[in-house]
C-alpha cells in the first residue's frame, strides 16, 4: 500500500463559497485579506543626534577580546596576542536601519482523516469566509502558525484508496501472506542438507507485515472505509524583516554585523509607519522609504500586515591594526558583544584529527 495523497480529487466535492479553488494536498494558494480600514501612517519626523556618541573601546578590551576569539580556534595560536603591539585603534560607527512587518496569512486545502463518528456539518449552514474565522494570534513579531478545520465544511465520503472496502493488498509479500525464507532462500535446507530452521523446510515464512493475511489496513483510513472530508485553514504569523546598514570605510564585511546589535537611537512601531524623514544619514531616510514601500507590494497583497516596527542602531566597529614580528596586521572588534573579525591572523596552523 503506496502512501495516500492527503485528501480525495478535488471534483469530488462541492464547491463552498469563499473557498473556490482550494485543492488536495496543498492546494489552493494564498487567501487575499480584505481592505484594510485603518488610519494611514503619519510621518516620522527623524531622532535628533543626542548622546549618539559611542566611546572608544580601550586597549585591554581589544586585547580582551582577541583573546576570547583566538580561544575559540583550535589551530590558532596566542602568541600574537601575548606579544602583540597595537599601534593604533581606527573608530568607524555606521549605522543600521531595520524595518519588520508582522504579517498574517491564510491558505486553505482540502483534508481529511479516518471517519470514527465525528460532527458532520457540511450544509447546515454557509461556512465562514476564510478571514471572518476567528484566531488565537501570538504577541507581535512573534511567528506561529495554526491550523483551523473550518466549520460547514465537513462530509463523509468513501475512502478513495481502497475504495470503501478498508484493507488493501500487502506490498511486503504482494498479497501471499508469506515470502522467501531469509535463511535458506527458499530451498528448505541449509548447509550438510539439514532442515532449515527458520521456516522448518518449508523454504518460505510468515509475512510479518499483515500477520499471515496478506492484506493490511487502508493506510488512510485505517481501515474504517470511510473519511471526513473538510477544508483545513493554514494561519501562519510570520516577521518579514531587511536591513540597510550605512556605508562604512573599515573594510569589515556587512555580513559580519547581522548577528550583532549595536546602541538603540530610535524605535517606532504601529500598524503602518511611515518613512523616516531628515535623519542626519540621507542614505538611511532613503533606505527607509524603499523598505516601507518595498514591504507594501510584497506583504499587503497575499496576508494582511498587523504591525511594523522601524529601528535604527549605532553599531560600533574598531579597526585594531598591531605588529608582531615586525609585520603589521589588522582585526576588527565590533558590535556591543565585541565580536572579532581576524582574517589576517597571522599564526594559525593546519590541523587534522587522526
Amino acid at each position: 500500500m503506496s502512501a495516500a495523497p492527503t485528501a480525495p480529487p478535488p471534483n469530488m466535492f462541492d464547491t463552498i463559497p469563499g473557498y473556490e479553488g482550494t485543492l488536495a494536498g496543498g492546494g489552493g494558494g494564498y487567501l487575499p485579506p480584505p481592505m484594510p480600514t485603518v488610519p494611514m501612517p503619519v510621518p516620522e519626523q527623524a531622532p535628533t543626534p543626542q548622546g549618539w556618541h559611542i566611546p572608544s573601546i580601550s586597549e585591554q578590551k581589544a586585547r580582551e577580546s582577541l583573546q576570547k576569539y583566538v580561544s575559540s580556534k583550535c589551530c590558532y595560536s596566542s602568541a600574537p596576542v601575548k606579544d602583540g603591539v597595537i599601534t593604533s585603534m581606527e573608530t568607524f560607527n555606521t549605522y543600521r536601519y531595520r524595518l519588520e512587518s508582522f504579517t498574517e496569512s491564510r491558505t486553505s486545502e482540502w483534508s481529511q482523516e479516518p471517519f470514527t463518528g465525528q460532527v458532520v456539518d457540511a450544509g447546515n449552514q454557509p461556512a465562514p469566509s476564510p478571514w471572518q474565522i476567528p484566531t488565537n494570534p501570538p504577541n507581535f513579531f512573534n511567528d506561529q502558525t495554526q491550523n483551523i478545520k473550518v466549520p460547514y465544511t465537513s462530509s463523509v465520503k468513501n475512502c478513495h484508496k481502497c475504495f470503501g472496502i478498508g484493507r488493501g493488498t500487502c506490498i511486503t509479500c504482494s498479497g501471499a501472506g508469506n515470502k522467501v525464507c531469509w535463511s535458506c532462500h527458499g530451498s528448505g535446507s541449509r548447509q550438510a542438507h539439514d532442515r532449515c530452521i527458520s521456516c522448518r523446510g518449508r523454504g518460505r515464512t510468515k509475512c510479518n507485515s499483515c500477520n499471515g493475511h496478506g492484506t493490511r489496513d487502508c493506510e488512510t483510513c485505517r481501515g474504517k472505509r470511510q473519511l471526513l472530508v473538510f477544508i483545513n485553514l493554514t494561519v501562519k504569523w510570520s516577521t518579514e524583516k531587511d536591513d540597510f546598514v550605512a556605508e562604512q570605510s573599515s573594510g569589515l564585511k556587512v555580513q559580519n554585523l547581522e548577528n550583532v546589535s549595536g546602541k538603540q537611537l530610535f524605535q517606532n512601531a504601529q500598524y503602518m509607519i511611515y518613512p523616516i524623514m531628515g535623519f542626519p544619514d540621507a542614505s538611511v531616510a532613503q533606505a527607509s522609504e524603499r523598505l516601507v514601500r518595498e514591504h507594501q507590494t510584497k506583504y499587503a497583497q497575499n496576508s494582511r500586515i498587523l504591525q511594523q516596527r522601524q529601528t535604527i542602531e549605532l553599531i560600533p566597529i574598531t579597526k585594531v591594526n598591531y605588529k608582531w614580528k615586525g609585520k603589521s596586521h589588522f582585526y576588527y572588534v565590533y558590535g556591543n558583544e565585541f565580536q572579532v573579525n581576524a582574517d589576517d591572523y597571522p599564526a594559525t596552523c593546519c590541523c587534522s584529527v587522526m
